[in-house]
């Protein structure tokens, strides 16, 4: 699947820092729920993930699980957030990927702007 989260009212917080610690937790989340995240990137206020899941899990479990945990060590690691507790908006886009070519997504993940400060 192809996962885009937005931040709280699409405010612009995220930094390179921010974004590696987005994907190491992101990373962290999936082998610990036996999925994988194949590409990960970020701008400054949306992520794209590149995720690769068994049948036995919902887009939704995976979804809370990788929102929940990020907004949680974001804030422990001394981020601001757009809004007071919630890092993310509770929307976000997934769609399925399989008939589209992973190099193909992979790029256009790795493409992404990432924050310059």
């Amino acid at each position: 699947m192809h996962l885009v989260c937005v931040t709280k009212y699409r405010k612009s917080v995220f930094t390179k820092q921010s974004i590696e610690l987005i994907d190491k937790t992101f990373r962290e989340v999936a082998k610990k729920m036996d999925f994988e995240v194949i590409e990960f990137n970020g701008e400054d206020n949306h992520v794209h993930a590149l995720i690769e899941y068994p049948p036995k899990l919902s887009i939704s479990q995976i979804v809370n699980a990788l929102k929940g945990v990020s907004s949680r060590r974001y804030g422990q690691a001394g981020y601001k957030k757009p809004h007071k507790e919630s890092l993310w908006s509770p929307s976000y886009f997934a769609v399925s990927v399989g008939g589209a070519p992973l190099e193909v997504l992979n790029e256009y993940i790795r493409n992404q702007e990432k924050p310059s400060f």
